[in-house]
């Protein structure tokens, strides 16, 4: 079996693979970009984040019972 016989389909298969894996890398990054524009535009007008700032902790009715105890 001679070698140089598929490396055309070889290299047409690593050259498809390589096309679909930049096309994904970039799609990420506009999506990146997008959604972070998209959450600045939000935060100007005003919402704010749940995972920006968490309030204290309060103790749930166990944890207050041990304390009482």
């Amino acid at each position: 079996m001679e070698t140089t016989a598929h490396i055309d389909f070889i290299a047409a298969a690593y050259a498809a693979a390589a096309i679909v894996i930049a096309v994904l890398i970039l799609w990420v990054i506009i999506d990146y970009r997008a959604q972070r524009s998209k959450i600045a535009e939000l935060e100007k007008q005003g919402f704010t984040r749940r995972s920006a700032e968490r309030p204290p902790r309060q103790p749930n009715s166990v944890e207050q019972a041990k304390e009482q105890a």
